[in-house]
């Protein structure tokens, strides 16, 4: 069995081939979100349904917790005070009229992110244009800065949906619309990228959860981005982010395990969510944090018992991370079948379900 890409972070730059048994290979285009397919490893087997049939899949008394967090314009035009230009990528939630995010160089997504020249060096206390508006330097290590923009609330929001886009690369051409990265459920714009794995829950599938007996509860994740253009940065990837863990979803949880029900998580920011949210005793708390937790197959998850994700080859940080739910030999399984079916594993694309 053997695995080939070109990718180094996740999902989101454009992939080489990624091949199972019988030289079969992943796609790695768009899926129309009503089209999705999904693989089910469940008990040492890997089956293909459609993603729409996952009420079916699922329990009377299960819980599905879903990260809401709408994805931001994140991409912002700027120039220093020289006149150089650079793409500011927010990397975190706007908090008040401070920006965080990582500058790249001249170009646009067109360009690897990777390729991509590098940026002007900002120093604390320099003002920079950002669009519209100007800013303060308060903070900058390498390409990692954070700003203090010159308008705040309604102004400063009116302002980054009127200039910015979200974040994009090359993989696709055409500019990606803000409406094409949000889930059916966004709420609070607090992502930097999409959290993609809630793109196929439709209003459709969602509403079949609930008529099978399936609950539903929320949380917001701000997740971050999946490469910097810093080899350095990306190694470090996911970088602590913030999330909020409202009290109702906490009673949701405590509700489905007393009586049996399985809590599955929608993407990898609500694992990291809840798994940081957990004490040593087990019990949740309500309320704010910041997820530090970085997982791995060596970690035994405490509070989620099962995952839906997008599909992720050997050698992808996200891969590793899955293996917290399957042991590897399931995986590559599943990704054989995948890649015999012709799935894609475009960040737009395919899924998997593991129980």
């Amino acid at each position: 069995m053997k695995f080939t890409r070109s990718a180094r972070r996740r999902d989101r730059e454009p992939r080489g081939e990624v091949a199972g048994g019988g030289g079969a290979q992943l796609r790695t285009d768009e899926v129309s979100r009503h089209a999705v397919r999904l693989v089910v490893i469940d008990d040492d087997l890997a089956r293909l349904v459609p993603f729409a049939t996952l009420p079916q899949l699922l329990r009377a008394g299960d819980l599905v917790v879903l990260n809401d967090a709408a994805t931001l314009p994140g991409s912002l035009p700027g120039s220093a005070g020289d006149g150089a230009v650079f793409e500011l990528r927010l990397s975190g939630p706007v908090d008040g009229n401070r920006l965080t995010g990582v500058l790249l160089g001249p170009g646009d997504h067109h360009t690897r992110t990777e390729h991509r020249a590098a940026p002007p060096m900002l120093a604390v206390g320099e003002r920079v244009r950002i669009g519209s508006f100007s800013a303060i330097v308060t903070a900058a290590t390498g390409r990692r800065v954070e700003l203090i923009a010159s308008l705040a609330g309604d102004d400063l929001w009116q302002a980054i949906y009127a200039m910015g886009a979200p974040v994009q690369y090359a993989h696709r051409a055409e500019l990606l619309p803000l409406y094409a990265v949000q889930t059916s459920y966004a709420a609070r714009p607090w992502a930097a990228e999409m959290p993609s794995a809630g793109r196929p829950l439709t209003w459709d599938v969602l509403l079949g959860l609930r008529r099978a007996g399936i609950e539903l509860a929320t949380l917001t994740h701000a997740a971050g981005l999946s490469s910097t253009g810093d080899e350095g940065l990306d190694r470090a990837l996911p970088w602590p982010e913030r999330y909020e863990l409202p009290a109702k979803t906490v009673a949701a949880i405590a509700w489905a395990k007393a009586r049996g029900g399985r809590v599955i998580a929608v993407g990898t920011t609500v694992v990291r969510a809840l798994e940081a949210a957990a004490q040593p005793d087990g019990e949740l708390a309500a309320g704010s944090g910041v997820a530090t937790l970085r997982l791995d197959p060596a970690y035994v998850p405490r509070i989620t018992d099962g995952l839906i994700s997008g599909l992720h080859a050997p050698g992808e940080s996200h891969f590793e991370l899955l293996q917290a739910f399957a042991p590897r030999d399931q995986l590559e399984r599943g990704l054989v079948l995948a890649a015999a079916q012709g799935l894609s594993s475009h960040e737009l694309g395919d899924a998997c379900l593991i129980l």
